[in-house]
């Protein structure tokens, strides 16, 4: 029912830098400073993406210089002991690397970023060979999508649905991504599924119902069956 949803091929970055499994430890530091960049991908071959390696792999140089950690905090962080020590990008990358693919939805990107609590992802093809990176700044530009193109998704794609005329007669406004729905609903009990599918509408931040006659009822997130108080 709804239009197709945007996929990360749409927001990503295209032109990726990226270092290879050699690429010595100051080399690397020097990328990410030109580039302005927090990761690089690890590339071998034609492109194929084989780790990560990000500031907080690099830092633990920092962190162990003058330290002499005691035998439990060694075994505890053996594997930050070793790429402390590290000097080429293979020493130091984290393998395998966690990535995307260009047709994943934005929906996906965000939930493999939240799970593994990383800020960006390499983009790779289905031969594993690097496409673009995408990053939580980039699935964010939905959320700067216009109102008006918001509101006639909505209106498109569930009001004509849910609430058809003569039986309800609803009008959609947004303002900063926040939809409003106005009018006579005929079946009260239809509001929270129509608040489900309003907020799968990409760009849409809440959505708010305005029952003809009755004071505005918001539909909040914390809701489990949304706000069904509307009058058949």
């Amino acid at each position: 029912m709804h239009g197709t949803p945007h996929i990360v091929s749409d927001v990503m970055t295209h032109t990726v830098a990226a270092v290879g499994r050699g690429a010595a430890f100051k080399e690397i530091v020097r990328t990410m400073q030109e580039r302005k960049v927090s990761a690089l991908p690890v590339i071998e071959g034609a492109g194929r993406v084989v780790g990560v390696v990000s500031e907080a792999d690099l830092l633990l140089k920092e962190e162990f210089r003058d330290s002499d950690p005691d035998r439990a905090t060694q075994l505890r962080r053996l594997p930050d002991l070793a790429k402390a020590g590290a000097m080429t990008a293979e020493e130091l990358m984290t393998s395998p690397a966690l990535t995307t693919r260009p047709d994943a939805t934005l929906a996906q990107a965000a939930r493999t970023m939240a799970h593994a609590k990383v800020k960006r992802l390499p983009v790779v093809d289905a031969s594993g060979l690097l496409q673009g990176i995408v990053s939580r700044a980039d699935l964010l530009k939905v959320f700067l999508r216009d109102d008006e193109e918001i509101a006639e998704e909505v209106r498109r794609e569930v009001v004509s649905y849910l609430f058809p005329p003569p039986e309800s007669a609803v009008r959609v406004a947004v303002r900063d991504g926040v939809v409003t729905l106005r009018g006579r609903i005929r079946d009260a009990s239809l509001v929270p599924v129509a608040a489900r599918l309003v907020r799968a509408v990409e760009g849409v931040v809440d959505v708010d119902f305005e029952p003809e006659g009755q004071p505005a009822a918001r539909t909040s997130n914390d809701s489990p069956s949304g706000d069904s108080k509307s009058p058949a």
